[in-house]
């Protein structure tokens, strides 16, 4: 497997510090081994723990956040992973909002697996922004198997159950969003037809380009925000809406909303 730079929760196994420093004990890694499902993936978890006070990211973080990042050189038998981010807490951070987690956090990962009689490698390096009164990076090595004759973990249940709503499941109806050109990218102004949130997060679809935190605003039934998209190299570049995604974050739910179509 070529290695690949995903968000934090591309995957993961036991991870340990490479070398001592002062930031021990604020943050430890453990990979969940996991079970194989009926349809023939792999559910595994990762388990991040934070000492009282510090704080990690969600995969979109927000301008004070640090996203997580994930590289893997080594591993075997996994063709494509899907993260099941739990519902994360909108925080502030000096004036400035940051979306994460406190304590203790697992995060669902989902291995398609070439061959469902052999078990899965992972190898690789982690990187995650952890916080208290300063940022810091700090990047844990790891390299694990993940057995065919796992069990089923409570650990992952619950964090499978604690899952924002899809847009069905909501009852969102038709979502659209209005593109217009900026000097430097393009602006997006989104129309949610829901009732209540307390904050919107608007991702692009890729990876290279920048989302600003987006202004929102309730028109009747609708929830308005608008985001600038820059992309990283400046340049100009195309957005697929059928790639963006909408969550509304409210305290202790959210909505997931893949995708919207052209409107004003």
């Amino acid at each position: 497997m070529k290695p690949v730079a995903l968000t934090l929760a591309a995957l993961v196994a036991f991870s340990a510090p490479a070398d001592a420093d002062p930031m021990d004990g604020v943050a430890a890694f453990e990979i969940l081994p996991g079970w194989r499902t009926d349809h023939g993936t792999h559910m595994a978890g990762v388990r991040i723990s934070l000492a009282p006070g510090w704080k990690t990211y969600w995969r979109a973080p927000g301008d004070a956040g640090i996203p997580p990042q994930f590289q893997w050189d080594g591993s075997q038998n996994i063709a494509a992973a899907q993260f099941h981010w739990p519902i994360p807490e909108v925080m502030d951070q000096n004036g400035m909002r940051s979306i994460g987690y406190h304590g203790d956090v697992v995060i669902p990962v989902e291995l398609t697996v070439p061959d469902s009689g052999a078990p899965v490698q992972m190898r690789g390096a982690v990187q995650i922004g952890v916080c208290e009164d300063i940022c810091v990076p700090m990047t844990f090595d790891f390299d694990a198997i993940l057995p065919v004759d796992g069990t089923r973990d409570v650990a992952i249940l619950a964090a499978l159950a604690d899952r924002p709503q899809t847009q069905g499941e909501a009852g969102v109806g038709t979502v659209s969003c209005a593109i217009a050109p900026l000097a430097n990218g393009l602006q997006i102004t989104t129309r949610v037809p829901f009732a209540q949130a307390d904050a919107v997060v608007i991702e692009a679809g890729n990876d290279a380009v920048w989302v600003s935190e987006p202004s929102m605003t309730r028109e009747g039934g609708m929830i308005v925000s608008q985001a600038d998209m820059i992309h990283m190299d400046g340049g100009a570049f195309a957005l697929d809406r059928s790639a963006v995604r909408i969550t509304l974050l409210s305290r202790g739910s959210a909505v997931d909303i893949r995708g919207c179509v052209a409107g004003g």
